[in-house]
């Protein structure tokens, strides 16, 4: 093979992140790179609908309740989880589609092609 260095190993991506889909990953990850974020998507898909009144929200993660509306309103901004009013309270609900944007772009190839979740 005169004139090419031999590979060494498979490349790596199989496919490119476009720079906008980098852009929005990145802006996803940000957002529950803080405990109390990620504490609180973690409450809200524990819930059997999948959605929690914000009234709920304050007493499983032990922040006031000014410092739990901030943490949702970056995580909706990200897109994470979206928001409906009911009376006078605002209820909070994962976005499956991001959550599970973030996962693929974390998951080993083979995970990929056929969508299979490793055992703990």
């Amino acid at each position: 093979m005169k004139g090419r260095s031999p590979r060494c190993c498979a490349a790596i991506l199989r496919n490119r992140l476009r720079d906008e889909d980098a852009e929005e990953l990145a802006t996803a990850f940000k957002a529950i790179a803080d405990p109390a974020r990620l504490r609180l998507l973690n409450f809200i898909a524990a819930q059997p609908s999948a959605e929690a009144c914000v009234c709920h929200l304050i007493g499983p993660v032990g922040l006031s309740q000014p410092t739990v509306s901030h943490h949702l309103k970056v995580l909706t901004a990200a897109g994470l989880l979206e928001r409906e009013r009911r009376a006078t309270w605002m209820f909070y609900r994962l976005v499956p589609e991001r959550v599970e944007a973030l996962r693929q772009a974390l998951a080993l190839p083979a995970e990929k092609a056929v969508g299979v979740k490793r055992s703990a």
